[in-house]
């Protein structure tokens, strides 16, 4: 997502997680049993030695293989992915909720990195970095140019080392520097309020490792609040996934015991499985950590907000709670991310993440190439969608494996309309930027369109449903 449409991507610095995996995560190498091809493996040596002794600089042999192992993995699909040891360790970060930086969630505008939030506690937080804060420069680089990726990295790095921030502050019309001593962040991937009496918002950012404790905390603070809660929203915008177990245990709150969650099936014996709504299908600790919460919960009225962000993990949520019409699930169609991903630990530094299984929802329906289709379809705001139609998802990637229930179906008319809605998007920042769109207000704001309409949903009023919007079938992509 580039600042030249101002689409905001909400991350952390920091937090490079893989973004659109839903994990299960294993320590064994697999043994392969059929037999090796010789001739292939033949000419790889081949290719090999030749660029060992004829390419016009020597080249590092470990590197050779390292780039061999990657590129074989990378040509499977968007998503399996070899990782070294500096990868492993962000991927590692990434799950945990864990990552050392400065503590700040950050958008794009105008090129520049634009500060959404200092996490509470944070360096960022402490120095007095604000929300709408532009940062011009990191250390010496200007951040006019880089990607969000590029400035991520540079505001990261080791424990107690610093970085110099130089911060733009229109309120002030001033710049500034603050130096900032780097520490370890924890993410916080939960957040919740009461938007009125009766009715809460709670919002699942990612599926980290401490999100389900997160989540049952910050459930029993709003009841806490409220103890007749007569609605709640589940918002799972711009979600990515994460890991699987938290994906069962979020469904499991809101769904009686023993009913299927999601169900897995692959090549191999393991990934064959269905995971139901019991702590033994989603607690890592030995305990429960929804067993306190309250039996409300199970059927107080619920709405689940998707757009073309959610992904995986989420999709697993919504398509759980859709199929046993716990929820009613509005918003956008989802990514499409259904492929289950098993890390493989080679050695004590190195990992092989690699597609296992599709993922099915209680229904058996397949997620992947083709999401969550809402029960209620909205736009981003009350004018229409502003970014939506540009929005990526699976079934646009290359070698993105198909949905495994039918062919898939070319749709000449959302991709000329794609095309459109991007041509405009570039013309409008290109030559009037008075008439550009507008970064989407932050989630659970007043001005949060989609969450006013969920909050109509639940109170029985008048819901402005999009009449513009329709389901998008597969794309017509080269599989495997």
């Amino acid at each position: 997502m580039g600042a030249k449409t101002k689409v905001a991507g909400w991350i952390v610095v920091g937090a490079v997680a893989g973004a659109l995996t839903t994990m299960q995560l294993t320590a064994t190498a697999r043994n392969p049993s059929a037999a090796l091809p010789l001739e292939e493996l033949q000419q790889l040596a081949a290719v090999f030695g030749m660029v060992k002794s004829d390419y016009v600089e020597p080249v590092d042999e470990k590197k050779l293989i390292t780039d061999a192992i990657g590129g074989m993995v990378a040509g499977l699909d968007p998503h399996s992915q070899y990782f070294d040891k500096k990868t492993f360790k962000e991927f590692r970060e990434g799950t945990s909720g864990r990552f050392v930086g400065v503590g700040i969630e950050i958008g794009m505008e105008d090129g520049l990195v634009k500060v959404v939030s200092p996490i509470e506690g944070s360096p960022a937080f402490r120095a007095g970095v604000k929300s709408g804060d532009l940062i011009t420069k990191i250390d010496d680089s200007f951040v006019k140019g880089l990607t969000m990726d590029q400035a991520v990295k540079k505001m990261r790095g080791e424990p107690n080392t610093k970085v110099v921030l130089t911060v733009f502050r229109k309120a002030e019309s001033r710049s500034f520097p603050v130096t900032i001593t780097r520490e370890e962040i924890r993410v916080q991937s939960v957040r919740a309020k009461m938007i009125e009496p009766g009715y809460a918002w709670l919002r699942v950012s990612q599926f980290q490792d401490r999100t389900v404790e997160d989540f049952a905390t910050k459930l029993a603070d709003l009841y806490k609040q409220d103890p007749n809660l007569k609605g709640l929203v589940l918002d799972l915008r711009n979600d990515p996934g994460g890991l699987l177990e938290a994906s069962v245990a979020i469904s499991a709150a809101f769904l009686p015991r023993d009913v299927t969650v999601v169900s897995t099936n692959g090549q191999i014996a393991e990934s064959k499985a269905v995971f139901k709504a019991n702590p033994e299908f989603y607690s890592r600790r030995g305990s429960d950590p929804l067993k306190k919460l309250p039996e409300g919960l199970k059927s107080v009225p619920l709405i689940v907000l998707v757009n073309e962000g959610s992904a995986s993990a989420s999709e697993i949520v919504a398509g759980a709670l859709q199929d046993h019409k716990r929820a009613t699930v509005m918003g956008s169609q989802t990514f499409g991310k259904g492929s289950v991903q098993t890390v493989r630990q080679l050695s004590p530094d190195t990992a092989l993440k690699i597609t296992t299984a599709r993922y099915y929802t209680p229904s058996g329906r397949s997620i992947q190439a083709t999401g969550i289709v809402p029960d209620v379809w909205l736009d981003e705001t009350a004018e229409g969608n502003v970014f939506a139609a540009i929005r990526t998802r699976e079934a646009d990637l290359e070698k993105h494996i198909s949905s495994g229930q039918g062919p898939e179906v070319k749709d000449p008319a959302r991709e000329k309309a794609r095309e459109e809605a991007l041509k405009k998007l570039e013309e409008a920042n290109g030559k009037d930027k008075d008439k550009a769109p507008k970064p989407l207000p932050e989630f659970g704001s007043a001005e949060d369109f989609p969450l006013q309409q969920a909050l109509n949903r639940l109170k029985g009023k008048t819901v402005l449903a999009s009449k513009t919007q329709t389901e998008r079938k597969p794309d017509d992509t080269k599989t495997n």
